[in-house]
């Protein structure tokens, strides 16, 4: 999407997105998968990179610890709050797990949730596309630490 298209569906101003989309694009979260002229101006369109996520998700634990997710945790709550009041008919999944499992299933659920979300994430098509269903996805799959919990 273009700065112009994500402020219009986050009814936000162009400046105000164009700006966020320039810090995500540096932190190497989007990448720039095109430009146009428009009015004679450029614009660049922009694209989700998916598997930068896992990475920066990873370097931040290992530069921080455990508590500097905390405002990663808070924004997927905030988000599902958001939309779940959204939630339509229809086929879904939703899961909350605390449980032990051996590590090869864990990796085998990391990497089928991984694949989920490239397929999501390649598929995507612009907003309100004929013959699209609009969806949510929000995940954050991880080991639990339980020599940093409370007694």
């Amino acid at each position: 999407m273009s700065a112009a298209e994500v402020a219009r569906e986050l009814d936000v101003t162009q400046a105000n997105a164009s700006y966020h989309l320039r810090l995500l694009d540096r932190a190497g979260l989007i990448r720039v998968v095109g430009e146009e002229r428009i009015r004679g101006g450029m614009a660049r369109r922009y694209r989700f990179e998916p598997s930068s996520q896992p990475s920066v998700m990873r370097d931040i634990h290992q530069d921080l610890g455990a508590v500097a997710h905390a405002p990663l945790f808070a924004a997927l709550a905030s988000a599902m709050r958001e939309r779940g009041t959204r939630w339509a008919p229809g086929p879904g999944v939703n899961t909350d797990a605390d449980m032990w499992v051996s590590p090869e299933i864990w990796q085998q659920v990391v990497t089928l949730v991984g694949h989920a979300s490239q397929l999501l994430h390649e598929s995507a098509e612009p907003s309100r596309t004929k013959g699209t269903v609009h969806v949510s996805m929000s995940a954050a799959l991880f080991r639990m630490d339980d020599a940093s919990s409370p007694p």
